[in-house]
Formats: structure tokens, C-alpha cells, sequence
């Protein structure tokens, strides 16, 4: 059993339809047709939603999104229309909310990863291969891969966990075309971040995109190269065969699974609240992702 610990009650907005509640974001349609997104500060790691909100993490998540769709522009289209508030929304929602585009979602986490690590990690120790696809032999955590792959998973709903699958199962499920045009742009979007992230001493290890069709053109989607979607790395301080130091949320999934926690993840219980300390660590590490990778400081 997982999912939130504590659901929250949607905020009800003249004039917004309330969709659906995620793990981190609230989704409205507007009388326009629109979507609306709203990213909170909610946290989640190992398929809950923890009871304890980082304060400005909704608003981090947002604005490096935005900042990731500008260095992208070029080579794939986004779903953002607007960064203004609706008329009638809370003030707390500025900063962290997207009119977007309604699209027609395709049901595939794609994920790119230039690093061994994660998920990938434990499938390569058991098979030497990561979604079907054969890897050398001699990796450790934190290796890096002779060449980014491209390694699917099917979404999953609040509370379930994501599976890896083969590119020969997502070309099943959503056909030969859409399959190589998402390898190909997740590929080519997580290429040049990696780039452009190395450029500011970071290592992008891996990260996750969703993407949508608008009519015939394939769109990226929700939010891009977040702490929240992706693995963040100092590059000074690189060293495979351990755990990396972190610029995201692996800071939180450690204190839960360390002895300080007393959560079992193993159990039914639901994890435990976040101490202040933290919290404080963890929103910090979220700003400097933020910082580091923009060049702007977070006021």
C-alpha cells in the first residue's frame, strides 16, 4: 500500500474545473479549454506523498522548467501558453502555476540516462542490462554509460510504481512511429542538458520527460529537468562506486530509509514526517540546483 499520506483537498476556483490531484501538482481545465497546472509544495519518494511540504518547491520546480523550455525551444515545442494567474486564483498559487495546452498524452515515462545508477543499477547488477537493452561489463554506481539510452516506463498511478519496459513493448503499446520519435527526442532533449548542465559543473545522470501530441506534432509536457525528475550530480565531486552527492530529492529517500526515520519501507505504515532539519536541507539543495544551473540567484 502507498499514495498520499495525508490527501489534500483541491482549492476550488471560479471559472477552473478540477481535474486531478498528482503526487505533486494540481491539474484544472479553464473555460478556455486550457490546462491548468499548479505545482505544490508536496513531496513524494518511494510511491508516497509525505505528510511534510519544502517550502518554495512548487515554485523552483516551475521556474526551472520554464528556464529548461527556453534552452530547448529549438528542438522540441512545449505545452506552455501562459504564466499568468487566473483571474480569481489564490495569490500563492504565483510563481508555481502553467496554462498549457491540452494534449493527447502518451502513456510512457521516457527516461534518459547517461549514468548508472537507481533503478538501472540494481537491473544491471542482476542481468548486466537495463530495460533489454546489453551494457559492458565492469560498471559500478555512478558509471558513466559509453552513450546515453533510452529506458521506458509505463506511468503509474499515485501510490504505484513505475515499471521499466523494453522499447519493444512501448512500440507495442503506442506503435513503431510515436516509440521512435520518443526515443529520438529524449535522446536528443536529454543530450543537449546534459550539455549545458556540465557547462555549470552538474551532472545530469538521468532524468524523465513526458510528451504529448498536438495534432500531429510531438510536444514536451508536465514539467523538464527538475530535482524532481532528474538526477543532479556536482560534477567536482564525481566518484564512481558510491553513492553520489545529490542535488535533489535523494537526500529525502535516504533519511527515510536510514535508521533516524524508523520507517520500515517494507511495511504498509505510511513514512513518517519530515524533521525541520530536513526540510531545510532538502529546499536548500532544490535552490541550488536552481542557481547553479540558471546563473540567477533565488529571491
Amino acid at each position: 500500500m502507498s499514495g498520499f499520506v495525508e490527501k489534500p483537498e483541491p482549492i476550488e476556483v471560479p471559472g477552473l474545473v478540477h481535474l486531478h490531484t498528482g503526487k505533486v501538482r494540481e491539474l484544472y481545465r479553464n473555460e478556455a479549454g486550457d490546462l491548468v497546472m499548479v505545482a505544490s509544495d508536496r513531496m513524494s519518494a518511494y510511491d508516497w506523498v509525505l505528510p511534510t511540504e519544502i517550502p518554495d518547491k512548487g515554485r523552483v520546480l516551475t521556474q526551472l522548467s520554464l528556464w529548461w523550455f527556453d534552452q530547448l525551444r529549438d528542438l522540441a515545442e512545449n505545452h506552455v501558453i501562459s504564466t499568468e494567474l487566473p483571474e480569481g486564483a489564490p495569490a500563492d498559487w504565483a510563481g508555481r502555476t502553467l496554462v498549457c495546452k491540452s494534449l493527447k498524452m502518451v502513456p510512457v515515462e521516457c527516461v534518459a540516462r547517461g549514468y548508472l545508477t537507481g533503478s538501472g543499477l540494481l537491473e544491471y547488477n542482476a542481468s548486466r542490462t537495463v530495460c533489454g537493452l546489453a551494457l559492458p561489463e565492469g560498471l559500478v554506481d555512478g558509471s558513466e554509460l559509453p552513450a546515453p539510452i533510452f529506458t521506458p516506463a509505463t506511468k503509474a498511478e499515485v501510490g504505484e510504481h513505475d515499471e521499466n519496459v523494453s522499447y519493444e513493448e512501448v512500440a507495442r503499446q503506442v506503435g513503431a512511429e510515436t516509440a521512435a520519435q520518443l526515443r529520438q527526442a529524449t535522446l536528443a532533449v536529454y543530450s543537449r542538458a546534459r550539455d549545458i548542465a556540465r557547462e555549470r559543473g552538474i551532472i545530469l545522470a538521468d532524468t524523465k520527460f513526458e510528451f504529448g501530441f498536438d495534432g500531429d506534432t510531438l510536444v514536451l509536457a508536465d514539467e523538464v529537468l527538475t530535482p524532481d525528475s532528474s538526477r543532479f550530480w556536482p560534477a567536482d565531486r564525481w566518484q564512481p562506486g558510491r553513492a553520489q552527492p545529490s542535488y535533489d530529492k535523494q537526500y529525502v529517500r535516504d533519511w527515510l530509509t536510514s535508521p533516524a526515520s524508523g520507517w520500515d519501507r517494507k511495511s504498509e505504515q505510511p513514512p513518517p514526517a519530515l524533521p525541520e532539519e530536513v526540510v531545510a536541507a532538502t529546499r536548500q539543495k532544490y535552490v541550488e540546483a536552481y542557481e547553479h544551473l540558471t546563473g540567477t540567484s533565488w529571491s
